[in-house]
């Protein structure tokens, strides 16, 4: 039966066969999940007004996330993971949501709109749980990022450049709307910080980093060949990922010194 459902995602979403340019990561096969492959945004279709602005599906490269969390714990200090729950917006099939669960963090949820990739990202968690890998309690929700609440607490808001402009103005001012009156913090990791402009106009966010983030070699030949596979070449390769960290600051009266991220690159 899971054979059956498996092939039945790949049959309804282009990209996830051999023959449209699909290969395996690293980490899929170590792992024994699923979250490889590249499924172009105008294929990810939920029937949703903002399917027009997905960007694709891609997943992260481990070690570029791996690099950013280092520097979001860095730019804590007194401040303990388990006091933030983690939230990626456009979670995909969920391998940032993967990596993020072996953190202690105090909740891990994915907000991912595609309903096939939704159901990939909860049977990828489950098996991460299965397996002992996850550290903190993980959830799947499939609906739209800017409707989508945040829990209670201190909150970490995870990107990697999941939609356009229209979108990413839509979930900046749902940000500022639920954390305006909010004590707790937020804190936003882009990657692939495409619609940094958007970002930079909104009052209430001080920008934390800026800069280049490398691929691990192995992440490099992995994410090198998936992209080099396309039948149509749509997405380029790069061994860097270009990314930003920002902190919601909230009314002028709130703000306070921020510690930790720099300009710059690696």
């Amino acid at each position: 039966m899971k054979i059956a459902r498996d092939k039945e995602s790949r049959r309804r979403l282009p990209g996830l066969l051999v023959a449209e340019g699909y290969s395996r990561h690293p980490f899929d096969t170590e792992f024994g999940v699923r979250t490889s492959g590249l499924v172009a945004g105008r294929h990810l279709k939920s029937g949703h007004r903002h399917d027009r602005h997905a960007t694709a599906y891609f997943g992260v490269a481990p070690s570029v996330f791996a690099e950013l969390m280092a520097r979001w714990r860095r730019s804590r200090p007194g401040m303990r993971v388990e006091e933030f729950a983690f939230v990626d917006a456009g979670a995909g099939m969920g391998r940032a949501l993967l990596l993020a669960a072996e953190m202690p963090f105090r909740s891990v949820t994915g907000v991912e709109l595609n309903p096939t990739l939704a159901r990939i990202a909860r049977r990828n968690a489950a098996l991460w749980r299965a397996a002992g890998r996850a550290r903190s309690r993980t959830k799947v929700v499939c609906g739209d990022v800017t409707e989508f609440r945040y829990p209670a607490g201190h909150c970490v808001l995870f990107l990697f450049n999941p939609f356009g402009a229209t979108v990413m103005r839509k979930l900046m001012g749902s940000v500022a709307r639920q954390f305006a009156e909010r004590p707790e913090e937020l804190d936003l990791i882009y990657v692939n910080n495409e619609q940094e402009g958007v970002l930079e106009g909104e009052l209430g966010f001080a920008r934390m980093f800026v800069g280049s983030v490398s691929r691990s070699r192995a992440d490099a030949r992995a994410d090198k060949a998936i992209l080099g596979n396309q039948p149509e070449g749509e997405y380029a390769y790069a061994r860097y990922e270009e990314c930003s960290t920002w902190r919601w600051m909230g009314r002028p009266e709130r703000k306070h010194k921020a510690g930790g991220f720099s300009s710059g690159g690696n």
